[in-house]
């Protein structure tokens, strides 16, 4: 474990940013928590410019598969969207495993593991509640029923995962999702969790853009070394104890209640006048953009560049203001990003606002 520094009361709390892309996330964790960002982990250098330009005083710690977590200054949270190509609707859904991009989660376990912060903060796509997760069979362990021979990313395979996804892992002998695969890693990591999805559509946005995200924090204070369960996924011994004169099975899980859908944010469902400017320019989407305009403060950019090559195609300051960003948070000239390098940034990022009312609501289910 890494040696904890404790932080001066009054003093922000220390965030620690892994899958940084431009910093979406991270402004939400220090606007929700108060907190400052003290360093970054981003491999893509061009959407590191950026980050490193709004937090420049936070080192980049480069690729998290190298990265010694023993000698990286302690942090109050961390805070990460590990890549979703393998756990997106989109993708192939390859599933949350070893040797995937998605799979660079066990990284970030590991970095929790050694770290030890008081919060975690997860985003990720709605894949992440339905894709698969493998887990590998360490050497020696002959259970075969902790990943049975469905457990593929087949169309069979998707039909024997959980059909209810509020019931993550409630059978030993079922393969995981890999939404129940994280929230099991954070709890054998004695971290309590809180999961919320939420389309960008409730807090006023004009697309849906559904992301899951997970608050996490430690359950046992200032803990000695009590990282994971030998193997990350090892099933435990014996019996659990019940709080009645009823046998239980050992992979019983208690079932908290259904978590409630989180209220719409200020603005969102307020009526909105559209002028007939509006009208003229956005046709159909007129009230949606004119709510966000109003909501962010900005008005929308033009929505496409033109080209006779290439013909339309998206302008990356609109996406960027769909995304609820500052003017030139991404584009501006100093980053020398190009316009691919812009959208492939934007659409890889986090929604501010959106982040901050998931992250607030689970705040609340914790009661921390």
């Amino acid at each position: 474990m890494a040696n904890r520094v404790p932080s001066d009361p009054a003093a922000p709390l220390r965030v620690g940013s892994l899958f940084s892309g431009y910093g979406g996330l991270d402004l939400a964790v220090e606007e929700v928590f108060g907190a400052k960002t003290i360093w970054f982990s981003e491999i893509n250098e061009p959407i590191a410019r950026v980050f490193s330009h709004h937090w420049p005083d936070a080192p980049n710690l480069g690729d998290i598969t190298t990265i010694n977590w023993n000698t990286v200054p302690p942090v109050d949270i961390l805070c990460g969207g590990f890549p979703c190509q393998d756990v997106s609707t989109v993708g192939k859904m390859a599933g949350l495993k070893l040797g995937t991009r998605s799979g660079l989660w066990a990284h970030m376990a590991a970095a929790i593991d050694v770290l030890q912060p008081e919060r975690v903060v997860i985003e990720n796509v709605r894949g992440l509640l339905s894709a698969p997760a493998i887990r590998a069979i360490p050497e020696g362990d002959n259970d075969e029923q902790r990943n049975p021979k469905d457990a593929t990313p087949s169309d069979a395979a998707s039909r024997s995962v959980e059909s209810d996804s509020w019931h993550l892992g409630e059978t030993a002998t079922r393969p995981l999702r890999a939404a129940g695969a994280v929230l099991g890693d954070l709890a054998d990591l004695r971290y309590d969790a809180q999961w919320i999805g939420l389309p960008a559509s409730a807090i006023g946005a004009p697309h849906p853009r559904y992301r899951v995200f997970i608050l996490a924090h430690r359950a046992v204070p200032d803990p000695t070394r009590v990282g994971r369960v030998s193997g990350r996924g090892d099933p435990a011994t014996g019996e659990s104890t019940a709080g009645h004169d009823r046998s239980e099975p050992s992979d019983y899980r208690p079932r908290p209640p259904r978590t409630t859908r989180i209220p719409a944010h200020p603005g969102a469902r307020e009526p909105v006048v559209v002028d007939r400017a509006a009208l003229r320019r956005w046709g159909r989407y007129a009230e949606a953009v004119t709510r966000w305009e109003r909501i962010t403060g900005r008005s929308a950019p033009s929505p496409a560049l033109l080209s006779d090559k290439t013909g339309p195609r998206p302008a990356p300051p609109f996406v960027e203001w769909l995304m609820g960003l500052p003017a030139g948070w991404v584009t501006d000239a100093c980053h020398g990003l190009t316009a691919n390098q812009q959208l492939a940034s934007l659409g890889n990022g986090v929604l501010p606002r959106q982040a901050v009312a998931a992250l607030g609501t689970a705040r609340k289910m914790l009661n921390f």
